[in-house]
């Protein structure tokens, strides 16, 4: 008996939610979210007054699976500090590192036809590869076909310099192996099947005017003609100055870090100069500098401007903006397991 029916097909629970730009990219591509969990609460404002539906603010961990509806895919990132350099690599050492087990329980009990997740380039590291590794055979032992893959985000449209692993899995029952799409854009114009040039800072960001600061150094200014478009002050850390921050205006950002403090510079801001080994400074102090805006690391994470991020204090909105996955790779994603859902024979068996 065939189940593709529009309501049916397009039911997904979501994971790890965050600010929901993972979830954003799915709605695009045709996506209904039915259940969406985090439990930070900094972002439950933002998730939902933008996506319109309730946040589960609930650990994971204290979810049950039949809390959880049925639906045809699940979707989200646990948490990646674990297997970041920032994290010190800890990976499952980390009681972070372990909710990946519970992303796996419920995709276990759940049964979903597919599945994506994603998280940084260092849990591929060699400290964590053996983990890794085990993760994957974990998956492929829940009757998933999987299929991961090193992403460079400017590859897919995202003015940033950002790489993350990618995730896919299909039932088996499906017989249905992932591919990744094509490139849709690419530093050689040359290059085969990219037809657009990496996009730039200038690409995203020129159009906006000059930001304002945020009041006390990191408090939301709440006279501002863009949302969002405020930018912490305070002193430059040591480690921010070990290594350059700044990109030109031609050039795509450094990634965007889930933390104010690190935010690069803006373009505009004064050269950065190495001076030592792990030291930097600015080439000329009588010029302005600054970090980018809240609004103009949205604009960098392909977030749409009438997206609003809600906080008090501006370190959680650069959280927010940057744990997120930038919404046009998760549309591409999306748009592309909706076209194979669509050509796929799914029957009540595939649910065994």
């Amino acid at each position: 008996m065939t189940l593709i029916i529009e309501e049916i097909i397009v039911k997904i629970v979501s994971l790890f939610s965050g600010c929901g730009g993972l979830d954003l990219g799915f709605i695009e591509a045709g996506f209904k979210i039915v259940f969406a969990n985090d439990n930070d609460k900094n972002v439950i404002e933002t998730y939902e007054k933008n996506h319109n539906m309730k946040l589960d603010t609930r650990s994971i961990t204290d979810i049950a699976s039949d809390e959880i509806p049925q639906a045809i895919g699940v979707i989200g990132g646990p948490p990646c500090q674990s297997w970041s350099i920032a994290g010190n690599l800890k990976g499952i050492n980390d009681n972070r590192g372990k909710l990946f087990y519970e992303y796996a329980r419920v995709l276990r009990d759940k049964k979903p036809l597919f599945f994506v997740a994603e998280n940084v380039p260092g849990i591929l590291y060699k400290n964590n590869i053996e983990e890794f590794n085990k993760l994957i055979e974990l998956l492929e032992s829940l009757s998933y076909k999987i299929t991961y893959q090193l992403v460079d985000s400017r590859d897919y449209g995202v003015p940033q310099s950002r790489s993350r692993v990618i995730i896919i899995g299909f039932k088996k029952s499906l017989d249905h192996k992932f591919v990744f799409p094509r490139s849709t854009h690419s530093n050689n114009q040359q290059k085969l099947f990219s037809t657009n040039k990496w996009l730039t800072l200038k690409d995203a960001i020129s159009d906006l005017p000059e930001a304002k600061p945020g009041l006390n150094k990191t408090h939301a200014n709440d006279e501002l003609d863009i949302p969002n478009h405020e930018y912490m002050l305070g002193s430059f850390s040591s480690h921010y100055m070990s290594r350059n921050r700044r990109r030109n205006w031609n050039e795509q950002s450094f990634t965007i870090q889930a933390g104010g403090r690190h935010a690069p510079l803006h373009p505009d801001s004064s050269e950065m100069i190495k001076v030592a080994e792990d030291l930097f400074e600015f080439k000329d102090n009588n010029l302005k500098y600054r970090r980018l805006s809240v609004r103009e690391c949205a604009r960098l994470q392909t977030f749409p401007d009438d997206f609003i991020f809600y906080y008090k204090n501006l370190v959680n909105g650069y959280k927010m903006v940057g744990n997120a996955v930038p919404v046009k790779l998760a549309a591409i994603l999306a748009k592309q397991i909706m076209k194979d859902l669509l050509k796929l024979e799914i029957s009540e068996n595939n649910k065994k």
